[in-house]
């Protein structure tokens, strides 16, 4: 489905997705990018590129823990959800890799009964790999706006843990990090309300041959780029009406390419987090958005972009709020 295709079917009225919590967890161990580049071989000039090129540092490794003990932080720590649990419907978990724990375990079931969030249906989406984040809230607005209960939430989770060689390194790209985040949303709030979602999917690039990946890496900017001006476009905004750019934090290139082709304040885009974190999966929008609000980039009624461009499948998405 391309831009204009998933234009039309959200044109439908419906109520306005609201963001009531936002809460993010990062383990406490942080490990170089040098460690993690020695154990695939990399080359010192890679990990220079790397470092000075991309603006990648370190990541955050969990060694003792599993993929509910990320969620479980995250969810602790949205004091919105207390005395409300009774209330949420949908509990749902956005995943860059179909698989994300091994077989038969069940993380989010798990964590649904240890917060009495037994009365939820529990799923998980993917299929846009690490631009599912906003897939998710796009999903659960529209379950909420058909939920006959007004006062209806919804719990988006998004963070994986490292345990493939996949999901750690995605070569000449980027690094992955360990750590979650956990949005209460509702159909409808006084703040942080998504004003317009956008998305492209580009099935063509879902191929290994070289001129393949090759035409991927060149269309990539101008494709992301398109993406946030049809979310501004649905939106009925301008771009300078827009304070801040929430990203994912794959690299620095990439951002500097898509403000080049918007017109876009390259300072404006939460890119901070970045060399601290490095690409933390679904999370990256959600915890750039914790620090937008700690640093207080936005004001009562500014606007915002959470934008995410995925690889293979190649989604690129694009959400616009109200603060």
């Amino acid at each position: 489905m391309n831009v204009e295709q998933e234009q039309e079917q959200g044109a439908r009225e419906r109520a306005v997705t609201a963001l009531l919590d936002v809460a993010v967890h990062l383990p406490e161990q942080r490990t170089s990018v040098d460690e993690v580049a020695a154990q695939y071989g990399l080359t010192p000039m890679q990990v220079k590129v790397f470092r000075r090129y991309h603006k990648l540092g370190e990541v955050r490794r969990d060694p003792g823990g599993d993929l509910i003990d990320l969620l479980r932080a995250a969810v602790a720590g949205l004091g919105g959800l207390r005395g409300r649990e009774q209330d949420v419907r949908y509990v749902v978990h956005a995943r860059t890799f179909p698989s994300v724990v091994p077989y038969p375990l069940h993380p989010v079931h798990e964590l649904c009964r240890e917060f009495g969030l037994e009365r939820a249906s529990a799923f998980a989406v993917g299929h846009h790999a690490c631009a599912s984040g906003l897939l998710a809230l796009d999903v659960v607005g529209r379950l909420l706006a058909a939920d006959p209960d007004p006062g209806a939430l919804a719990l988006v989770l998004a963070g994986e843990k490292t345990f493939t060689a996949e999901a750690e390194i995605l070569p000449d790209t980027t690094f992955f990090s360990e750590g979650a985040s956990a949005c209460l949303v509702a159909a409808d709030g006084p703040r942080d309300r998504m004003l317009a979602y956008a998305v492209d999917q580009r099935a063509e690039y879902d191929d290994d041959a070289e001129q393949v990946a090759l035409a991927f890496q060149r269309d990539y900017a101008q494709l992301l780029a398109d993406t946030i001006h049809a979310a501004l476009q649905r939106a009925a905004l301008p771009l300078d009406a827009v304070s801040a750019l929430l990203p994912h934090n794959v690299n620095a290139p990439i951002w500097r390419q898509v403000c080049r082709i918007l017109g876009f304040p390259l300072e404006r885009v939460v890119l901070e987090n970045l060399a601290a974190y490095g690409h933390v999966f679904c999370a990256d929008a959600f915890i750039n958005y914790r620090t937008a609000v700690r640093r207080e980039l936005l004001r009562p009624g500014e606007h915002y972009v959470m934008a995410a461009g995925a690889g293979r499948g190649a989604a690129f998405a694009a959400m616009v709020f109200e603060h």
